[in-house]
């Protein structure tokens, strides 16, 4: 088993050089926005909330260097808002109530769905167009609706939600690299 799964997961990296082009590209309008005096904003479900919070983390912590604390949050890290949100609405609700209240037009917002498909994420981006905030959707399988709603998607070709999160940790540690590179 161990061995099939990294065999699997070997051979989904090795095809990904295709995607370069658009992870350098959300690289520098994440690290725009940073210099800009914006902030990066995570959101995703399960795994992929876990995913933002390590992303988020990397960047308000650090990733690789000491340096200043950067501006990140993931939307899944305050359990009082999922909860608050989820019993007096809908879990549909859940970032989008809380980017309406903490975001603004300089900053991104970041959403990881594998399927392309998790109503919350959707519901965001919503509430990101409404407030004019860019979006980059990282999305698995075929992209669902959450690359098409995007400014830019970042579509990882694979049906393993476990491979697509894999990627999806990689892709946010390109970005923390890029943007690390870039502080003065």
């Amino acid at each position: 088993m161990f061995k099939s799964l990294l065999l699997d997961h070997i051979k989904l990296f090795e095809g990904l050089d295709f995607l370069e082009k658009e992870v350098m590209q959300a690289a520098l309008i994440c690290d725009n926005t940073l210099k800009s005096g914006g902030k990066i904003i995570f959101c995703g479900n399960g795994g992929s909330a876990m995913d933002s919070q390590h992303i988020a983390a990397e960047l308000t912590g650090r990733f690789e260097k000491d340096r200043v604390p950067l501006a990140a949050l993931s939307l899944t890290a305050d359990n009082c808002a999922l909860t608050c949100i989820s019993n007096d609405y809908k879990f549909d609700f859940v970032f989008s109530r809380q980017l309406y209240a903490l975001g603004k037009k300089e900053d991104i917002l970041i959403g990881l769905s594998t399927s392309g498909q998790s109503p919350n994420v959707l519901q965001a981006f919503k509430a990101a167009k409404d407030l004019k905030i860019p979006t980059i959707a990282l999305t698995g399988k075929t992209g669902g609706d959450l690359a098409k709603m995007a400014d830019l998607a970042i579509t990882v070709p694979s049906n393993s939600t476990a491979r697509i999160q894999e990627v999806h940790i990689f892709i946010g540690h390109v970005i923390c690299k890029y943007i690390e590179g870039n502080i003065k």
